[in-house]
């Protein structure tokens, strides 16, 4: 079950990991992005822990971003909120 806000949540954090040059931010968010797209390429929908973990990581990195990585950030964050509000109701 693809879904495509969770691609969409991947695709932003790869394109921040590019823009940034901190190299331990540029690894945490390619990991990140990784991890997200794993789960948007599963069988089963996230359940709601491992999306919250996420949100937190999400968090955490914006806080260590600005600009245009920041945006890209919080475009993710966005994407997995949106995820995970459905997941709840």
């Amino acid at each position: 079950m693809t879904d495509d806000r969770l691609r969409t949540a991947s695709e932003e954090l790869r394109q921040a990991s590019a823009a940034t040059e901190d190299a331990e931010v540029q690894r945490r968010l390619y990991d990140q992005s990784d991890r997200i797209a794993s789960l948007a390429a599963a069988d089963e929908a996230p359940d709601g822990d491992t999306l919250m973990q996420h949100l937190h990581a999400l968090g955490d990195l914006r806080e260590a971003t600005g600009g245009d990585v920041s945006e890209r950030v919080d475009a993710a964050l966005e994407a997995v909120r949106a995820v995970r509000d459905d997941g709840e109701n």
